[in-house]
């Protein structure tokens, strides 16, 4: 499963996703918020593809424009309302184990700085490393119940010796200037099997 593939996978799955929508020529973004801008490709290279994160309305749709010109019919462009993650991070699920990383903040701090606050292996039993107290109680219980639930749905590939990783943060909304708006809820925003 590519990016593409995962994007709908997401959409399909009942999981807590980001309430993301198909681009297209008549797309309108509204003024009075942010907006992320990202794009999936068919075939080649899915890594490090086009984006804007927490931009402006204006900017949204001349970028998602341009992007839609440089595209096959076949690739997708999909826009969403911009958050502020609080704590961010990966799951790998696997067959013999399920791995949770996470970073304090947005997950570039993980994937493009390579800091991280803590890391938990379950296999057998629980592993913990780096900072215990870095998750309130409920934010582990319900990442733990989500890895059984996604586990359960990706049974198959997970048997066929892949793995399901999933980008995840413990997000709330935003609003024009980056300001954080309500609670914190977690939301999954890309799915794939390697």
């Amino acid at each position: 499963m590519n990016k593409l593939q995962g994007f709908y996978s997401l959409e399909k799955s009942n999981l807590p996703a980001v309430p993301w929508r198909k681009y297209s020529s008549d797309t309108i973004f509204s003024d009075n918020i942010l907006w992320t801008v990202r794009s999936a490709v068919k075939e080649g290279e899915d890594l490090n593809l086009p984006r804007k994160v927490g931009v402006r309305a204006e900017i949204a749709k001349e970028f998602a424009k341009n992007l839609y010109s440089s595209l096959k019919s076949e690739d997708l462009i999909i826009y969403y309302p911009y958050f502020i993650a609080l704590k961010s991070g990966v799951i790998d699920i696997s067959q013999h184990r399920t791995v949770i990383e996470a970073v304090k903040d947005d997950l570039w701090n993980l994937v493009t700085y390579n800091k991280k606050d803590v890391t938990i292996i379950f296999n057998d039993d629980i592993e913990i490393i780096g900072n215990e107290k870095f998750f309130e109680q409920n934010e582990l219980l319900e990442l733990i119940d989500y890895c059984i639930t996604i586990r359960k749905k990706f049974q198959s590939e997970i048997s066929n010796q892949k793995s399901v990783l999933l980008e995840w943060s413990f997000a709330c909304e935003s609003d024009l200037y980056k300001n954080p708006i309500g609670d914190a809820r977690l939301v999954f925003y890309e799915i794939r099997t390697v």
